[in-house]
């Protein structure tokens, strides 16, 4: 369920009160264009620094992937924006971060993003998945496995981002991975499955999707044929039933993508 989008002056002055003993006097603020999972999504601007800030109500269900964002912080790879503080105030959880200037990644084919997002995925893979409690990608996509108990295959010990829509993804002079709401331990070629629905989504062919990724990631060229297959199938029953729930055109569109690659990879 989407949060509705307010601004910094629209928050209770308590809460805003509990930021600035973080951050200083807040000069002004812009609230972000992009996103629907954030009651506040704003660049503020401090005397000293300028700063991204985002936050929900702390009743709201969407709380809870935030706090899952800011207890990952920690362990994330140096291109991941830094949590600066998390604060909870007048019934608000606020978290800060640093704020990078860029923009979001372009996935369509040829894209010179691409190889940076590649480099970013990479570092993410090679980072220790730290011990604390994460949901396993076993029990995330059990209840979508066929039969249910195929979805051993996708245990590992990898940390994952699972969600690479180009949106999660700030562009510099590197790519940035954001919005770590759903951080996962599993096996490693699951990132790579998840972003070739993304680059089909932006115009790869599930053939061309699937040799860069083979170029790009040793955890996908060597993947199991049938671990990838019993997960692709668990990931289309999944996307659809996030299209019937709330069937914007999007989500439909990349249930249809996920069965498309189902098709391609049985092939």
């Amino acid at each position: 369920m989407p949060v509705a989008r307010i601004h910094w002056d629209d928050l209770p002055l308590a809460a805003r009160d509990a930021v600035e003993r973080h951050t200083g006097p807040v000069l002004r603020a812009k609230t972000a264009d992009a996103g629907a999972n954030s009651g506040i999504a704003a660049t503020v601007h401090t005397t000293d620094a300028t700063l991204f800030v985002k936050g929900v109500p702390i009743g709201h269900p969407q709380a809870r992937t935030q706090q899952r964002e800011a207890a990952i912080n920690p362990y994330l790879p140096s291109s991941c924006p830094r949590l600066l503080w998390h604060v909870q105030a007048a019934g608000w959880d606020l978290i800060g971060y640093e704020h990078l200037v860029g923009r979001h990644a372009d996935y369509t084919p040829g894209s010179p993003d691409l190889p940076l997002v590649a480099r970013a995925l990479v570092e993410l893979q090679s980072t220790p998945c730290p011990d604390i409690e994460l949901k396993r990608a076993e029990d995330r996509w059990r209840g979508y496995a066929a039969p249910a108990d195929v979805s051993a295959q996708f245990a590992g010990d990898t940390l994952l981002h699972t969600d690479l829509a180009p949106h999660n993804v700030l562009m510099t002079d590197r790519a940035h991975l954001i919005d770590w709401a759903w951080p996962t331990r599993g096996a490693a070629w699951i990132d790579p499955a998840v972003l070739i629905l993304r680059l089909m989504e932006a115009g790869h062919t599930a053939p061309a999707a699937d040799a860069w990724s083979r170029e790009q990631f040793s955890s996908w060229a060597t993947a199991p044929q049938t671990a990838v297959a019993a997960f692709s199938e668990a990931n289309a029953r999944a996307w659809d039933e996030i299209a019937r729930s709330d069937p914007q055109d999007w989500k439909k569109r990349m249930g249809q993508l996920a069965h498309d690659w189902v098709t391609y990879w049985r092939s």
